[in-house]
């Protein structure tokens, strides 16, 4: 009788303790196959310090002391030679030693096509890959191999997670893959499965996961002090879904490849906002309170964390499991094809890049156009000084896209030019053409010039080009290419012109900019 006595007194201590106060969330969000760390070239006070990687955030979270779970907002493997090979095999085995929970499906991770994804990522991974947006064009049917919602139990907590795609898939993958496909409003998706969430869990706390983000800049900021006005909200995904569904209270988003350092707390919602930048060299830790007495959600802090692996370090097991991945690809990217007089990237303030530069000259004089034009964001690293490997050029090129010429006017051009045109940056890189332009207080183009051998592009001009299937079949500032005539795909992939370049134009110098001005 006295042990049960003991026993019976004990319970409700030991019930309290399962009940934690805090429970962290470690969010991250266009990895893009970035598995290992890297030098942080970008740092010039130490440029060989090493930052990122899985290895270095298992190391973090397994020094977390308080209840945890692992979350992703899309964007897996596309973009490095370790994801592109293993065609999103690798994610799914890295993300579960680290014992990941879930994550939303984003654009890239449709860009080999449903089969792939459900082969190489889904039924390999052990946690669900969510999309309660996605459905089926024909029958109007959500799509059989993405879960909605899932509800995770932890430390005594019942945390509903919502994953979303962002709308955009429908043409920021190959359109040609998910044309059967329906990318439905992330912000009335929302609405309708938070509500029901509401009604059916009851949960204590909802995790929206989105493949989207505020829309504001590339990079890592602070806006944790700024407002947004309810019109603003609605160019900024993000929130205009958290205004939308109300009852969403941490909502991680992605896709834009920003961080926020310490997230976006916005009243109207009362929902807490945040992104994780890009290519796991950051983590955002979200501290989720509950009231001592009540157990009920008070509310959460978000922290941005650069993952330096001198002060993380790396877990073994991860590093181990990593290393045979990186092992496996390693005979064929690390061959050394060439050499560069310098390092080829961007230039900060330029609208065109060198990097953007040398990419369209080599496909206009590979294909023998008058014009080239490349989407600034399909090009994903710069090209090194010194030796250049194959694994250089997967990187820079991580998309398996192939070279597609065509007969534009000089007013398709134009409208090409004016859709990606930007009052601080440009969608599109160009070779063969000079590009001034113009816009007003609110970065519409008011005055748009466009020269070819320094005389100006007539509006009835014909002109042969050439750009990637991705563009040509539409893909995001694509549409002006799906009116031209005469196209044809070569099938030649872009990454294997620019591999055969760097082979034979040894040694590779650095592209001037200047191709598109604005104009004060």
């Amino acid at each position: 009788m006295k042990t049960l006595f003991f026993q019976i007194l004990l319970f409700p201590l030991f019930f309290t303790l399962l009940q934690a106060k805090t429970i962290v969330i470690y969010h991250t969000s266009d990895v893009h196959g970035w598995y290992s760390s890297r030098a942080a070239r970008w740092m010039p006070e130490n440029p060989d310090r090493k930052i990122g990687g899985f290895p270095a955030l298992a190391a973090m979270t397994k020094r977390e002391k308080q209840p945890y779970i692992l979350l992703d907002s899309g964007d897996l493997f596309q973009g490095t030679p370790e994801g592109t090979l293993t065609r999103g095999a690798a994610s799914a085995e890295l993300m579960n030693k680290l014992g990941y929970s879930a994550a939303a499906v984003g654009n890239h991770d449709y860009d080999y096509g449903e089969k792939n994804l459900l082969k190489n990522f889904i039924k390999k991974a052990d946690f669900p890959l969510l999309g309660a947006n996605v459905y089926y064009a024909k029958t109007g049917k959500p799509v059989s191999y993405l879960k909605s919602y899932i509800i995770v139990k932890k430390a005594g907590k019942k945390i509903a997670v919502l994953g979303l795609a962002g709308s955009h898939t429908s043409h920021s993958t190959l359109p040609s893959n998910v044309k059967h496909l329906i990318f439905k409003d992330e912000a009335e998706e929302a609405r309708k499965w938070v509500k029901k969430i509401k009604q059916t869990e009851k949960p204590d706390l909802i995790i929206c996961l989105l493949h989207n983000g505020l829309a504001i800049a590339n990079g890592i900021l602070d806006i944790s002090t700024r407002t947004f006005s309810g019109k603003e909200s609605e160019n900024m995904p993000a929130l205009r879904v958290a205004r939308n569904a109300k009852g969403i209270d941490i909502l991680l988003g992605g896709h834009i490849h920003t961080g926020y350092l310490k997230g976006y707390y916005d009243k109207p919602s009362k929902t807490l906002l945040t992104e994780s930048y890009w290519g796991l060299s950051h983590v955002s830790r979200i501290k989720a309170e509950f009231d001592d007495k009540t157990g009920k959600f008070v509310g959460a802090k978000a922290e941005l964390v650069p993952l330096w692996t001198d002060e993380t370090g790396e877990d073994k097991n991860v590093l181990s499991a990593l290393q045979k991945i990186e092992k496996k690809v390693s005979k064929e990217m690390d061959i050394v094809i060439g050499r560069s007089e310098g390092e080829i990237g961007t230039i900060k303030g330029s609208f065109d890049s060198p990097i953007g530069n040398w990419v369209t000259d080599i496909m206009k004089e590979y294909a023998k156009t008058d014009i080239a034009f490349q989407n600034t964001h399909g090009i994903r690293s710069t090209l090194p000084g010194g030796e250049i490997k194959i694994r250089n050029l997967f990187e820079v090129m991580p998309f398996d896209n192939t070279l597609v010429k065509m007969t534009m006017t000089g007013e398709q051009i134009k409208q090409l030019m004016r859709d990606n045109l930007r009052k601080d940056y440009s969608k599109m890189q160009v070779s063969g053409i000079k590009v001034k332009f113009k816009t007003d207080s609110n970065g519409n183009i008011e005055k748009l010039e466009i020269y070819r051998n320094g005389r100006p592009v007539k509006a009835g001009e014909k002109f042969s080009v050439v750009t990637n299937n991705y563009l040509s079949s539409g893909g995001s500032g694509g549409k002006a290419f799906t009116q031209s005539q005469d196209i044809t795909n070569t099938m030649i992939p872009v990454r294997t012109m620019l591999i055969e370049w760097v082979k034979t134009r040894s040694p590779i110098k650095i592209p001037k900019t200047g191709r598109i001005v604005k104009l004060q």
